[in-house]
């Protein structure tokens, strides 16, 4: 049973910075691409950051390209999402997510395990 529990989320100032992980168990983590989605109150869940299996791979929403960055490190079956100028749009809960491919993927329904989510509040 693959499980993911995504950590760092809280309560920052616009223009602050965080840094949320996400821990996989489960199964081989090495060989998972993975992403990052958020959902603020009230609206769909959105798209983030995804990454593929090895970490050489990585792509942005154009609403966080150039102040997110998205990494992993497989030898500690983590998944990072460096957050830096935070706006208060950027206020959702964030999920990571994770599947069978190896390759990055963008689309929501692509992903088959999710994480609980953490909240980030941005404030002005």
């Amino acid at each position: 049973q693959v499980q993911l529990v995504e950590s760092g989320g809280g309560l920052v100032q616009a223009g602050g910075s965080l840094r949320l992980s996400c821990a996989f168990s489960g199964r081989t983590f090495s060989s998972a691409a993975m992403g990052w989605f958020r959902q603020a109150s009230g609206k769909e869940r959105d798209f983030v950051a995804a990454i593929n299996w090895s970490g050489d791979s990585t792509y942005h929403a154009d609403s966080v390209k150039g102040r997110f960055t998205i990494s992993r490190d497989n030898a500690k079956n983590m998944m990072y999402l460096q957050m830096n100028s935070l706006k208060p749009e950027d206020t959702a809960v964030y999920y990571c997510a994770t599947t069978f491919s190896r390759r990055l993927l963008v689309e929501e329904y692509m992903y088959l395990y999710w994480g609980q989510g953490t909240q980030v509040t941005v404030s002005s």
